[in-house]
């Protein structure tokens, strides 16, 4: 079978192979419900972001992945509390869970709110991991991805990237002061920080590397 004409310009291929599944691995019943929006969130935090979003989006499921323990009973706890029956957390490592869990083409949306890599290790950044292209895989065409941080470097590369390595049309935008979304988006605006947002699209007849793969965990 001749190899796909892809859609980007990532040479470093990713490997799912090669990941085990998580502890305690379950696949939630929501990513086989083709009628239901999927959003997924990777690093849920305490899940402010989250829990909102269930709240304000009664028609859409989001699934909110938080590796932190600490943060994950916190979120859990609150999100016990509220009840909300289109909220899935989730502990677990979040590429590996993605991996093993979630389908070609089955995300509306992506949220990836302040991650904080370390400053002298830029392949820590979401766009500059091969694994970017696997999440590429699981959203569907037309599908965004959303990634906010007050490091502006950090967003000033992932535009460059999303346009140039990743081939994706993308706007770049600064957050309202007044946002409250998460926790450290609070805190940022508080101190007067700038925030940064950039919202990426999947056009329609995007292709990787990965569209067809799929979990032998499944």
């Amino acid at each position: 079978m001749p190899s796909p004409i892809l859609s980007h310009r990532n040479a470093r291929a990713f490997r799912p192979e090669k990941l085990s599944a998580p502890r305690d691995f379950c696949v939630p019943e929501v990513v086989h419900q083709t009628d239901t929006p999927i959003v997924l969130e990777i690093g849920a935090g305490k899940g402010k972001h989250a829990l909102g979003f269930a709240i304000a989006n009664p028609n859409s499921h989001i699934i909110a992945i938080e590796r932190t323990r600490t943060k994950f009973e916190a979120f859990d706890k609150l999100a016990k509390a509220q009840a909300l029956p289109n909220l899935t957390p989730i502990h677990a490592d979040a590429i590996a869970w993605t991996v093993h869990a979630v389908p070609p083409a089955s995300l509306q949306q992506i949220y990836l709110l302040y991650p904080n890599p370390e400053a002298h290790n830029p392949n820590q950044q979401w766009l500059n991991m091969p694994f970017f292209e696997f999440l590429l895989s699981r959203l569907q065409a037309g599908g965004k991805i959303t990634l906010v941080t007050n490091i502006e470097s950090y967003m000033d590369n992932a535009e460059q990237q999303a346009t140039i390595l990743w081939q994706l049309p993308s706007m770049r935008y600064r957050v309202h002061s007044d946002s409250q979304r998460t926790h450290f988006e609070i805190k940022y605006l508080a101190r007067g920080e700038t925030c940064w947002e950039l919202v990426m699209q999947k056009p329609e007849g995007y292709q990787t590397r990965f569209d067809d793969w799929k979990s032998s965990n499944k």
